[in-house]
This record gives structure tokens, C-alpha cells and sequence, in this order.
């Protein structure tokens, strides 16, 4: 007889721990979303701003840098004369185009609107028509080219479009053609004129003048490759022994008139110019990108093009230059922002590891209960590892979601492995730490005070290899620093976690130290507050060194983070600072045909927000000799005639060097010798004695008396500098503006009024020049996100850490008032029970931040993410310094939370009675 199956009379696990404690879970699922979607979004958003990057370098340079510019020569001279005008013709040449732009190798596409193809002339042709302008009594000497569709990339501006009539030959006698506005304007052409250009047949081609026409897009690749196609140029001839100039420009000759170049001198040569369409790359094909333009210049690919156009083929681009430019600036940012990656990861790691440890201790009896009770380590875990994964896991799969909806154009399988590795963190960190916690029976009543810890040699040795590990990462950092040119390395980009990590461990040591201490003369007080406090803050458990270690790590990351962006603002500051001299410059060095006059710097000085404006005289190039030892072999500098108090403030004022005004005016020196401060170079060459330099009022006679690292008004060049009263010409060239929020409106509205030639230059407009980069942009706002992130973190593992005492001390504050203990000193103690380790873990951020950034900062290349083609090895323009904000800010913060939180459980617990606490049994 078979007994009916009976159902199980207990519910299902899972569903029963989801309906007790449905608050935890969620807690625990959205933080999980939010790390998990900071897990994929960092790997795509790196992606995103490097494929945009790669993207903006092609298109944002020269069109003819970037171009394609397949050439080939006609046929020569033993082919066949109707062979070599037919493949002059427009049909043939149309379709080799299709055919290059078809067997162009991937990831190299074509963008057909801006390709083009022709026949132009490689040799300028003399054009001796009288009415041609002749500048040195030179002829013009022009270029002949047939471009395709040139109807579609201008429009007609007077005449008519030039035309073919009938079959076009090399013999042709007679062809239309068309040229710009600008060139019309420069040669003197018009609609009607005519060139005759002669030929080896002997009999010259008449070419007509139809038509004026204006480019549609003239910095396009169709105008801007040959930049002659647009305007006209006038270039030295060199073959004159003196300086001649002679105008050069090109003809735009009609569709279907190829074949007439074959029997003109001006070797013709046909083209297809191949514009590259950068919207389908991204980061991941620069290898297979530069692999192919390899292959197109000099390669397998090369063959397969002459297979199109002809045995003497060739391609020529700059692409592979403008991606090793793109490659080095990547390799040089990479690394800095690995740096914060790393930080933000370690920081996210730990707090979730103290949250599997909160939600672990506040079920450490109900775990024990099912240890006694015959619960096996695998059952317990298991069960805890399906509860938690029907929480995390949907959770990390909606982060992983948002970050790929909100990053477009990036790869998926990095952002897949951060979820992943989110979710499969939280899911074992509680099974795990219940199987470590669990394992052995545990004894009630045992303590775990922070200052009677002892720890334990395996912790000592732990210890030590974490110190090894720290110390050989900054060590190597500050030695190959983050520049190497190969791929970020963990271990050095680790550096800030480690060093956070070793100093964790070090203050848990040192922290019993200054409460036994402080509690020896607090207990002699009358008020039992105090003590109170420091007993409470001595009876932490020992197990409060991760939450330390959370708040130390990302306090150090954020301190780091802030101090990247600081230095990225100071060395822009620095760069334009150096370019332009002070906040504003009107300069007019030999361009303005008015003076700079006394009227000019009132209307100056009474500009919205000018602050101050000192006159310098700036002759640049001055040799250091005198005017009959002058050679080419001559070194120079620049001359800066200054008012020496007005120069002075300006230095001030800009944060150079103290400007020495006693030594420009009492300095070595008789009537006739004027006392200088110099660069260093100079003052190395002139020497202590007088030395004669040529001026362009003649011959000056100085002497160095005081020497400058560097100066306003000139950058890094080499200079002079003497009082401008004492020069023969002291008429100023140069106004050097200063003031926070100048109006740079009324600026060039004052150069104008002053005359032609003066030019405004903005220290704002010339910091804005060094942010043009989606790549720049993208690492910063990623530092930007590793602050913002940092600073969270460090917050959330605070109220984590107060969280998991918080039972523990409303129970406490429920008995301390049963003994007559009043609110407002329950306040106190919970407040002066956080204040310790809130300050432990705000002076040691600040610590650690600080010396984290000192030992880096000479291992940390900043050149690259602050300046586009600045220098990266000079140290002033891209160093990496602590910024106070950075430290500050977080580490107040996290004080003033905890005081935020100790005073709302303390306002909290006296709103419920103490019997339910007291009730409640005894939770220590």
C-alpha cells in the first residue's frame, strides 16, 4: 500500500525572506543597480569618448591630411595616341573611382559626397598675357586641372558653366574653363579672357574664361587639398638670388576636356582624391585601421589599387600620422584615468562588502539559531545565495541596461564582465562570510573591543605584504611614471588604493592609543557624558577597520581625482597665462599705422572690468651684438621696454615672479649704460660686463642686473628687459590688460578706434583653445563622475558603519535613560560617540590624500589631458598638485554626516518609549 505523498509544511525560503524583510532587499537591489550600472558605464563611457576622438581627429584636421590621394601618370608616350586620350576621358576615370572606393580594404570607407577625381597639371605652365598682373615683373604661372562635378560643389557667380564642344582630343585647339572669384579677382580675369598655353606640337591651346564661380564648402576636401583650385597664391621664385614673387594659381577646365593636357608641358597627372568617412570607426579598429592604410601606401592593398589605375600607382595620406597622434595622446591618458577606475572599484567593493557584513550581523542569531538547530554550512548558504541573487541579480541587469542605453557606440563584453562582477560579488559575499562566521560554535558574551584587539601573526603578515605591495607600486610609478607607452598596469595604477589601505591598517593599530589616553582625565570629570563616550567609542568592534578602509580609499580617490581636475585647470591657466601675458593683450608690433598713445590706454583702462594696463615696448628678435658684428650665426632676443613700477604690479598681478624695480633703476649702469633683467640664457652670454645689442633705434649699451626665470608678454622666449624712458624709440607696441571679467567686446571696439593693425588676445579665448578634444573632455568628466562617486561612496560606507551599531545604541540610550539620563544628553554621547572614528577617518583622508598625491604627483603626466599639443614634460605647465577643496570638502563631509545621523537616531530613540526597547531583550 503506497502512502500519499504529504506536502511540505513549511513555505518556500526565499519567498518567506523576501516578505519579512522586503526593505533590505530592496536597499541592497538599488545599490547593487547603482554600482552595477557604474561598473558598465565606466568601460563604455572610455570607449564612447575614445571612438568620438578617433572620429573628430580625421575629420576635425586638413582635408588634405586625411585624404586619400590616389595619383598615376598617363600612359607614356609608346601607347597608342587614342589610348592615352581615353584614359584622360571622364567615363574611364569615373569608374576607376568606383573600383578604388570598392576595393578600399576594412575598416577604410569613402565618403562619396567629399571624394573626388580629375586631371591637373603637376608642372606650372608661364602665362605671358600683358594684362596679367606681374608683382616683381615676374609672369603668373598657372595650373591646369579637369575636376569632376564641379557644378555641384560651386555655383555659377557670373557667365555661364564652361563646356565641351564636340569630342575633345589632344589637339584640341581652343577649350572653356572657369576659375573662383578670388582668383578672378587676384589675375585679373573675367568672363571672355583668354590664356594661350603652349604645347610640344608647337601650336599653343587657347584656354577661355566663361565663367566665376564660388565654392559651396570652400574648407572641403574638393577645395582644400590643392588649395590653388580656390584662390591663387603668390610664392618666391627660387631660382632668384633675391627676394621675387610671382603669382601662381589654377584653371578649372570644363568636364571632358582631359585629353588637351597630354600635349601641354605641365605633366599632367590624374587623381582620385578619397575623402575617409570616419562615422563607422571606433576606438576598437585604430590597429586594423593603421594596418590598412599601411597595406594602401606600401603593401599587399597598393597592388590591388595599381590593378585599377595603372602599374605606377601610388597613394599618399597623412591618416597614418593623425592616427599615431590619436595613439600616443590615448596611451598618455589611459593610464591617468585607469588611476581613478581602480580607486572607485576598490572603494566600491568595499562598501559592498560592508553591506553583505551589516545585513550578515544583523543575522548572526537567527544563522546561529540554524547552526545549532543542525543547519550544515552548505544548506545555510545556499538558501542565503538564492535570496540574495533574486534581488542582485535583475538588480545588476537593469545597471547593466541603463549604461547601455544611456552609452551608445561602445563594446558590450567589458560592460557585461563590470555587472557581472557586481553581481557576482554581492551574491557570495554573504554565503561566504557565513560559512567563515559560522563555521565553529560561537560563544555569547565574548567581546571584540577595538582596544583590546590583539592581532594575530596571519593579519601581521597580511600587513606587511599589502606595505611590500604599496611601496612597490608607488615606487614604480614615481620611477617609469604613467607615460611607458604600453598598457595601463593595475599594480601601478593601484598605487592610491594601497597606499589608503596600508594607512587604514596603520591608524586601526594606532586608534586605541589616543582613547586610552583621552579617557584617563575625561573619567575625573563630574559629568558622565564624556566617559561614557569614550567607552562606547573603545568598545567598537574590531571589525570596524573595513569601514575605515572604505572611507580612507575613497576619500584618498576623491582627494586624487580633484587634484587631476585642479591640475588640469592650472597647467590650461599656466599655458594661456604664457601665451597671451596677462588677462588681455592689444598688441601691434609693427602692424598698426597708429601709435599707441596716451588717449588709446585711457579708453583702455576704462573698460568694464579692467583692473589695471601697462604699456611695453616689444622689438622682437634683437641680436646681442652690435650692428656691424651682426651675423646669421647672431644669437637674438626679445627686447621689453617696461615702466618699471607698472610692470612690477603686472607681475603681481598675474602670479610671476616679483618683478625686481630696484635693480632696473639703480642697478650697474653709467649714463650710457642701461641695466637689464634678463633670462638666464642671456645672462649667461652677456656676462657681468657691459655688452652692446643692436635695437631698432640702433646700438644700446646694457648690463645685467637682475635675472628673471621668466616674464610677462613673451613666454618661453629669451629676453631683455630696461626702462622704456631710456630707449631711443620708448613708443609703446604692446597693452598688457589685467582684470578678472574683462569685456572683450569693448576691447576690440577701443583697437578699432585706435587704427588698423591692432590685435585683442583673451586669456579666457585662449583657455578655451585647449579644450577641443572629445577625448580631454571625456577623461575629464570621467575624474569628474571618480569625485562625485568617491565622495558617495565614502558617505554611504559612514552610514553603513553607524548603521550596524544603531540597535546596539538605541538599546543603550533606552537603559541610560531609565537611569535619569536626559535627551539632550543623549545627544551628546551618541554624537561624541561618532565624533572618533568620523575624525580618525577625516584627518586620515586628508593625510592620505595628501601624501598620496605628493608621492605620485611626480610619476603623473597631466600634459596630455590638459593641453592639445602642449608639452608634456615640462613640469610647471602640467603638474599634479593637492588641491585643498578636493581634500577638504569630503572629509567634512564625512564629519558632518556623522554628526547628522548620531543627532537623528538620538532625536529618534526619543521619540519611542523605553519600555519596548528594554522589552525587546538584550541585543549588546
Amino acid at each position: 500500500m503506497n502512502a500519499a505523498k504529504i506536502p511540505a509544511a513549511c513555505a518556500p525560503w526565499v519567498r518567506t525572506r523576501l516578505r519579512t524583510a522586503p526593505g533590505v532587499s530592496a536597499a541592497l537591489a538599488v545599490l547593487v543597480f547603482l554600482t552595477a550600472f557604474l561598473a558598465a558605464a565606466f568601460p563604455r563611457s572610455v570607449d564612447a569618448y575614445e571612438t568620438k576622438a578617433l572620429r573628430h581627429d580625421v575629420t576635425a584636421t586638413q582635408p588634405g591630411q586625411s585624404v586619400l590621394d590616389v595619383s598615376t601618370p598617363p600612359p607614356s608616350l609608346a601607347a597608342p595616341r587614342t589610348a592615352r586620350e581615353q584614359v584622360m576621358r571622364e567615363a574611364p576615370r569615373a569608374e576607376a573611382g568606383r573600383a578604388l572606393v570598392k576595393g578600399l580594404p576594412a575598416p577604410v570607407r569613402a565618403d562619396l559626397p567629399l571624394s573626388s577625381y580629375g586631371v591637373h597639371t603637376t608642372k606650372p605652365i608661364t602665362a605671358e598675357e600683358p594684362w596679367l598682373p606681374r608683382p616683381d615683373a615676374m609672369p603668373p604661372q598657372l595650373h591646369y586641372a579637369v575636376p569632376s562635378a564641379l557644378d555641384e560643389h560651386s555655383e555659377l557667380a557670373a557667365g555661364r558653366w564652361p563646356a565641351a564642344h564636340g569630342k575633345v582630343t589632344s589637339r584640341t585647339g581652343e577649350v572653356e574653363a572657369a576659375v573662383t572669384e578670388e582668383t578672378a579677382a587676384e589675375l585679373k580675369m573675367k568672363p571672355g579672357s583668354r590664356i594661350r598655353v603652349p604645347t610640344q606640337n608647337g601650336k599653343p591651346l587657347t584656354v577661355r574664361i566663361t565663367g566665376l564661380v564660388t565654392p559651396l564648402h570652400p574648407k572641403s576636401g574638393y577645395w582644400s587639398v590643392d588649395p590653388l583650385y580656390r584662390a591663387p597664391s603668390l610664392v618666391p621664385d627660387p631660382g632668384s638670388p633675391t627676394p621675387v614673387l610671382y603669382w601662381t594659381g589654377t584653371l578649372l577646365l570644363a568636364p571632358g576636356t582631359g585629353p588637351v593636357l597630354l600635349e601641354t608641358t605641365g605633366e599632367p597627372e590624374l587623381y582620385w582624391r578619397i575623402a575617409p568617412d570616419p562615422s563607422g570607426l571606433t576606438a576598437a579598429d585604430v590597429p586594423r585601421l593603421r594596418d590598412a592604410v599601411a597595406s594602401l601606401e606600401n603593401g599587399p592593398e597598393l597592388l590591388k589599387l595599381r590593378d585599377v589605375v595603372g602599374p605606377n600607382g601610388a597613394l599618399t595620406t597623412d591618416l597614418d600620422a593623425i592616427l599615431d597622434s590619436y595613439t600616443q595622446m590615448r596611451a598618455a591618458i589611459g593610464p591617468v584615468v585607469t588611476v581613478a577606475a581602480v580607486g572607485i572599484g576598490a572603494v566600491a567593493a568595499v562598501v559592498l562588502l560592508m553591506t553583505g557584513g551589516l545585513i550578515s550581523a544583523r543575522r548572526h542569531h537567527e544563522l546561529a539559531l540554524l547552526r545549532s538547530r543542525g543547519g550544515s554550512l552548505r544548506g545555510i548558504g545556499g538558501r542565503l545565495l538564492a535570496e540574495t541573487a533574486v534581488a542582485v541579480l535583475p538588480a545588476a541587469a537593469l545597471g547593466l541596461l541603463a549604461a547601455v542605453l544611456l552609452v551608445r557606440e561602445a563594446r558590450l563584453l567589458p560592460a557585461v564582465v563590470g555587472a557581472a562582477a557586481v553581481g557576482g560579488l554581492v551574491c557570495l559575499v554573504l554565503p561566504l562570510r557565513t560559512a567563515l562566521h559560522h563555521r565553529t560554535p560561537l560563544l555569547h558574551g565574548a567581546r571584540e573591543d577595538l582596544v583590546d584587539a590583539r592581532p594575530t601573526r596571519r593579519r601581521t603578515v597580511a600587513e606587511l605584504t599589502l606595505l611590500v605591495l604599496a611601496v612597490g607600486a608607488v615606487a614604480a610609478l614615481r620611477r617609469r611614471g604613467t607615460t611607458t607607452g604600453s598598457d595601463a598596469d593595475l599594480l601601478v595604477s593601484a598605487a592610491p588604493v594601497l597606499v589608503g589601505l596600508i594607512a587604514a591598517l596603520v591608524l586601526v593599530r594606532l586608534y586605541p592609543l589616543p582613547l586610552r589616553l583621552a579617557a584617563r582625565p575625561v573619567a575625573r570629570l563630574r559629568g558622565a557624558v564624556g566617559f561614557l563616550s569614550l567607552a562606547r567609542a573603545g568598545r567598537t568592534s574590531s571589525g570596524g577597520t573595513l569601514p575605515l578602509l572604505a572611507l580612507l580609499i575613497a576619500l584618498t580617490t576623491a582627494a586624487f581625482g580633484g587634484s587631476v581636475l585642479a591640475g588640469v585647470a592650472d597647467a590650461r591657466d599656466e599655458a594661456a597665462l604664457r601665451a597671451v601675458g596677462a588677462d588681455a593683450r592689444i598688441s601691434a608690433e609693427g602692424r598698426a599705422t597708429a601709435p599707441v598713445t596716451d588717449g588709446f590706454v585711457r579708453q583702455v583702462r576704462a573698460v568694464d572690468g579692467a583692473e589695471g594696463v601697462t604699456a611695453v615696448r616689444i622689438e622682437y628678435g634683437t641680436p646681442l651684438a652690435a650692428a656691424h658684428d651682426v651675423t646669421s650665426d647672431t644669437k637674438r632676443a626679445t627686447l621689453l621696454g617696461v615702466e618699471p613700477e607698472s610692470y612690477a604690479a603686472l607681475a603681481r598681478d598675474t602670479g610671476l615672479p616679483a618683478f625686481p624695480v630696484t635693480a632696473l633703476r639703480n642697478g650697474p649702469g653709467q649714463d650710457t649704460v642701461l641695466p637689464a633683467i634678463v633670462s638666464p640664457a642671456v645672462a649667461e652670454r652677456l656676462g657681468k660686463q657691459p655688452h652692446t645689442i643692436r635695437s631698432q633705434a640702433g646700438n644700446v649699451e646694457v648690463r645685467v642686473a637682475g635675472v628673471l626665470t621668466r616674464t610677462s608678454a613673451v613666454g618661453d622666449a629669451e629676453f631683455l628687459i630696461v626702462d622704456a624712458r631710456r630707449l631711443a624709440l620708448p613708443d609703446p607696441t604692446t597693452l598688457l590688460v589685467t582684470g578678472p571679467s574683462l569685456d572683450g567686446r569693448q576691447l576690440r571696439a577701443a583697437a578699432r578706434e585706435a587704427g588698423p593693425g591692432f590685435e585683442v588676445g583673451l586669456r579666457s579665448a585662449e583657455r578655451e583653445k585647449f579644450v577641443d578634444t572629445p577625448m580631454q573632455s571625456g577623461a575629464e568628466q570621467i575624474y569628474a563622475a571618480a569625485v562625485v562617486a568617491g565622495a558617495g561612496y565614502a558617505l554611504l560606507a559612514l552610514l553603513l558603519s553607524l548603521l550596524q551599531t544603531a540597535p546596539e545604541r538605541t538599546t543603550l540610550l533606552a537603559r541610560l535613560r531609565t537611569m535619569g539620563l536626559t535627551t539632550r544628553q543623549g545627544r551628546r554621547l551618541l554624537a561624541f560617540e561618532a565624533m572618533p572614528q568620523a575624525l580618525l577617518a577625516a584627518l586620515g583622508g586628508l593625510l592620505v590624500g595628501w601624501a598620496t598625491i605628493a608621492l605620485l604627483a611626480p610619476g603623473v603626466d597631466l600634459g596630455a589631458l590638459a593641453l592639445a599639443g602642449g608639452d608634456p614634460t615640462t613640469p610647471h605647465t602640467a603638474a599634479l598638485r593637492a588641491d585643498p577643496w578636493s581634500l577638504a570638502l569630503p572629509a567634512a563631509g564625512v564629519v558632518v554626516l556623522a554628526a547628522a545621523v548620531a543627532g537623528v537616531q538620538a532625536w529618534w530613540a526619543s521619540r519611542r518609549g523605553s519600555i519596548k526597547e528594554l522589552r525587546a531583550g538584550d541585543t549588546r
